[in-house]
């Protein structure tokens, strides 16, 4: 029973920033002189914040998880031959049991690590992951709710602010553990001992609790603290603070997830969607899109031209990505840690000798990507080309995807060695599973197009000064978020709901409008089932490798589905002289445009097929932890 009282409902309470509660005191050895009370600790907004602070900590940037970290665990990508301790390789395999710390899981270092430190969130080794962070988090916010009367000397302001973040945070770090765990026990008040029976819940029982804490949050939360007396003693540095939108936000999703056929099926039976959540989240984001549009808070898209810094900065001084698209963001103290992880693995250890690991984009997603003019490859009225593959495509393609031809730098040298134009064909230089692309791509994403040496970077400098960063919710996720509730709740493309004057299809081709790409064609907006494809496709490319794809396939059913579950490369010739240095037009690139080349021989050759059971819905619980009573039972199958 202790294990479990300093474990699953942790106790932790030596990592807290104060440790003013009775309930703790049995765990801690310390002097006397450094007991705090709680009413000193709780009596005002200086000191209660504090206490709150450090639940931000307890969100894992998961980006940043470990030296190299595996976050797109769907059919996106897939990692180079030999990486077998990366979670996504586990994946890959059926191996679920990877997430954990006591089975390899560094790999995967932002859901769990042995360590747990909030006071030192640089520290690899014992940065807060979701398991621990979560438990302890949730914790931490009902001992805050249990002392909110001992917050005497604040505003009704302040006191607002208080409880919103808390009620926030505590439907935030159960939604993160359901979606990967399912229903689980919804904690609400202070475990302080005595034998636990509490029973795992129904997802759609805990997805109740989640959306009335959400709700109240956003009842009481200001849109822009920058905007209040509370916030102006940290005007300008309240972007991460808890805020209406994030509330908002999340209550939408929360409640999108439990109308998903998977949460739907968990709860009743039933693999459609659920019509009643659907609708409760299309009224939730809304509610957010309205107060968006109308100009009432600091969100916006941004222009397509400043799309990288969504993901990346590079000589800022760490300053975090997002600008005004990203809403919920974890803190990222770290920022130089993709300078030696992340930032070298989208590349090929002939880009980079020291790029350990891989990360390629899988062709079967690439081919989502449609064309400029808003169809997918497979429509018949596309004008997709195989002798052109990468001609007239979504601009978002030539923003994230390197394909053959397009320029790069190999090698030490670029005297000695001057291939510049990636030779991604079958048989080139970039076209080894254990040095270079599996599928005949490459991420750009989150590195630039400057990162080479033919730009002054150098194989020991390009990596330098780079900040990765990823948002847990950004705005043309709302938007398409909206249009999936909304479709699915209304019966159809052209379903409003009650609150927000946009469509479905309407959110969809805001966010289409951005990258400059052609609206759903009236030939996807008849159906729900046609225009669910193209809704479905656009998180593909709108949210690529953003750690969206493996939650979102779960949720649809679609995981374990012929299509989903193979993983492809792209094979082909160029037209032209392949002998040579490759960095000449005569050669098979069009330097000036590698989009307009020519190919032959276009095709898909399955490179991995995931053979996946009805055990793999859900992620398996620790072994350890479902022992410790009997109401906290194991996933099926594990």
């Amino acid at each position: 029973m202790k294990r479990l009282k300093q474990h699953i409902f942790t106790l932790l309470a030596a990592g807290m920033v104060l440790s003013p509660l009775s309930a703790c005191t049995d765990y801690l050895d310390k002097a006397p002189e450094s007991e705090i009370s709680a009413e000193e600790a709780f009596k005002n907004f200086r000191n209660f914040q504090g206490f709150v602070e450090e639940m931000y900590f307890c969100v894992p940037d998961f980006v940043k998880g470990y030296w190299n970290n595996s976050f797109n665990w769907g059919d996106d990508e897939i990692i180079q031959v030999g990486i077998n301790y990366m979670m996504g390789y586990k994946i890959d395999q059926g191996d679920f049991w990877g997430w954990q710390a006591e089975y390899d899981g560094w790999g995967a270092g932002w859901m769990d690590i042995n360590g747990f430190d909030t006071s030192n969130p640089a520290d690899v080794p014992n940065r807060p992951t979701l398991w621990k962070g979560a438990w302890y988090g949730i914790r931490k916010c009902n001992i805050g709710l249990a002392n909110l009367n001992l917050l005497t000397e604040a505003t009704q302001e302040q006191k607002d602010i208080i409880k919103g973040q808390l009620l926030f945070f505590r439907g935030w770090f159960h939604f993160e553990l359901m979606q990967f765990f399912g229903g689980l026990p919804y904690i609400e008040e202070v475990l302080s001992g005595g034998k636990l029976t509490l029973p795992r819940l129904s997802y759609h029982e805990c997805a109740d609790r989640a959306a009335a804490d959400f709700r109240e949050a956003a009842n009481l939360l200001p849109i822009n603290w920058d905007n209040t007396p509370t916030g102006a003693a940290t005007k300008g540095n309240n972007d991460l603070r808890i805020n209406k939108i994030m509330a908002l936000g999340y209550l939408g999703k929360n409640y999108l997830w439990a109308a998903s056929p998977l949460m739907n099926r968990e709860s009743t039976g039933s693999e459609s969607y659920n019509q009643e959540y659907a609708k409760k989240a299309s009224e939730a984001f809304g509610e957010l899109l309205s107060l968006v549009e109308s100009g009432q808070t600091q969100y916006s898209l941004v222009d397509f031209k400043d799309y990288k810094e969504l993901f990346l900065t590079h000589n800022k001084g760490g300053l975090m990505p997002g600008l005004t698209e990203a809403i919920f963001r974890a803190p990222s103290t770290d920022w130089n840690r993709t300078n030696w992880g992340q930032s070298r693995d989208y590349g090929t250890s002939e880009l980079d000798p020291r790029c350990e690991v891989g990360f390629y984009p899988c062709a079967n997603y690439v081919n989502f990507y449609g064309m400029a003019n808003g169809l997918p490859l497979d429509d018949p009225d596309s004008g997709f080309d195989k002798s052109h593959p990468w001609k007239d495509r979504d601009p978002r393609f030539y923003h994230d995807i390197r394909f053959d031809g397009a320029k790069v730098e190999l090698g030490g040298n670029k005297q000695a060695d001057p291939v510049r134009y990636a030779p991604l064909y079958t048989g080139g230089k970039m076209r080894d599973e254990r040095r270079g692309s599996r599928t005949g791509y490459l991420n750009f994403k989150f590195i630039r197009d400057d990162f080479n040496q033919w730009d002054n970077q150098g194989a020991d400098n390009w990596p330098s000064n780079n900040h990765i960063h990823l948002s847990y919710m950004r705005l043309a996720d709302i938007y398409l978020m909206y249009a999936e509730a909304t479709a699915n709740a209304y019966g159809t493309a052209a379903g409003k709901s009650n609150n927000c004057t946009l469509s479905a299809e309407d959110a969809v081709n805001v966010v289409r409008d951005r990258a400059g790409v052609g609206h759903v064609n009236s030939s996807y907006t008849g159906s729900l089932d046609k225009f669910m494809s193209e809704v479905r496709r656009e998180r593909a490319v709108e949210l690529a490798f953003e750690a969206h794809r493996f939650n979102d396939l779960r949720r649809w059913l679609l995981l374990d589905k012929p299509g989903y579950i193979e993983k492809t490369s792209i094979e082909f010739q160029r037209v032209g002289d392949l002998t040579g240095i490759e960095a000449d037009s005569s050669k098979g690139v069009n330097t000036d445009d590698p989009s307009q080349s020519e190919v032959i021989g276009y095709h898909e050759e399955v490179i991995l097929t995931r053979n996946y059971s009805d055990k793999h819905w859900w992620l398996p619980l620790k072994v350890n932890d479902t022992k410790m009573y009997v109401e906290f039972g194991q996933n099926p199958g594990w």
